[in-house]
């Protein structure tokens, strides 16, 4: 194939389970690199669902997208957010070190009528496969993460608290040890001393979700309000008790994603603020190392509750 004949870049969207690893068949990223040498990848988030025992292949995989020198993003687009870019910004332009972040993805789940979403055989469940979005989030500000802190609590399907009365799916035909929890709460400490929290609910009915990220740093509340369908950003700051409010009409973090991507694969440099990546193979890895380690925590501690899951 000629070099006029290359394509540019791929867009890599396949479900996670079958990407993000070394094995023959589930190394699609090695593949394009070994056949189309140089051409850049946008790669879906989260980067693989594999069990957790393979979190060290996507290291693998990360280093060899690293080592070709190929241009490379992860679609967590939250990061784009005007929002988002905002409180970076503040954090930076007053030398602000992240003390706590709080996040909480309050998900709809009437509207899920797909299988797939309630077993963790298939999806991995909740905390890897969706609320991966605010762990990445939450890792964007409070930076790498303390692994071995990471603890967790969950509420399961068998629990008095986690029976649900609208769901699309018949859970009946999902093994037991398979059903996702109805909540998951983590802690963890972040290298920098800083705390971080998350809370995943799948508690909403209806169809929209009900998600925050607060950000805490000396005299400084930032939160980070609905990031999916119409931003709102609350700011107090020292020397008063008053809230600020921002809002963002029009933003399209998925239209600002691809446009940095495609400004690196052109090589465009007019403002190179506006043209970084965001995103890294290596730096998606660490958020999905995150989510396993929530879950495993979470099912640590409910065994140590309840030796064995009921039967259906």
């Amino acid at each position: 194939m000629s070099r006029k004949d290359m394509p540019r870049a791929f867009v890599v969207g396949s479900p996670p389970m079958f990407r993000g690893t070394t094995q023959p068949g589930r190394d699609i990223e090695r593949q394009i690199l070994k056949h189309f040498p140089g051409v850049a990848l946008f790669i879906e988030k989260p980067i693989a669902t594999g069990p957790s025992g393979e979190i060290e292949e996507a290291f693998k995989v990360a280093k060899h997208i690293s080592d070709s020198g190929a241009v490379c993003s992860v679609g967590y687009m939250l990061r784009y957010l005007k929002a988002v870019q905002m409180m970076k910004q503040i954090l930076e332009e007053n030398n602000l070190t992240v003390m706590a972040t709080v996040a909480r993805y309050a998900t709809a789940y009437e509207a899920i009528a797909k299988p797939d979403w309630w077993d963790k055989a298939r999806s991995a469940g909740p905390i890897v496969e969706q609320g991966t979005h605010f762990c990445d989030l939450s890792r964007y500000f409070g930076g790498d993460v303390d692994i071995s802190t990471v603890s967790a609590h969950s509420l399961e399907w068998y629990e008095n608290a986690g029976q649900l009365s609208k769901m699309q799916v018949d859970e009946t035909a999902i093994p037991p040890e398979n059903r996702i929890p109805r909540v998951t709460a983590a802690t963890w400490k972040y290298e920098s001393g800083a705390v971080g929290s998350f809370t995943h609910l799948v508690a909403l009915q209806g169809h929209d979700y009900s998600c925050e990220l607060e950000v805490y740093a000396d005299g400084y509340q930032l939160k980070l309000v609905n990031p999916y369908v119409q931003p709102v950003l609350y700011i107090r700051r020292p020397g008063s008790d008053l809230e600020e409010t921002h809002r963002f009409a029009d933003d399209d973090p998925f239209f600002s994603e691809i446009s940095v991507l495609i400004d690196n694969i052109e090589d465009i440099e007019e403002d190179p603020e506006t043209a970084q990546i965001l995103c890294t193979f290596e730096d998606a890895c660490k958020s999905y190392q995150l989510t396993w380690a929530i879950r495993e925590a979470s099912e640590r501690s409910r065994n140590i509750k309840k030796d064995t899951v009921p039967a259906a």
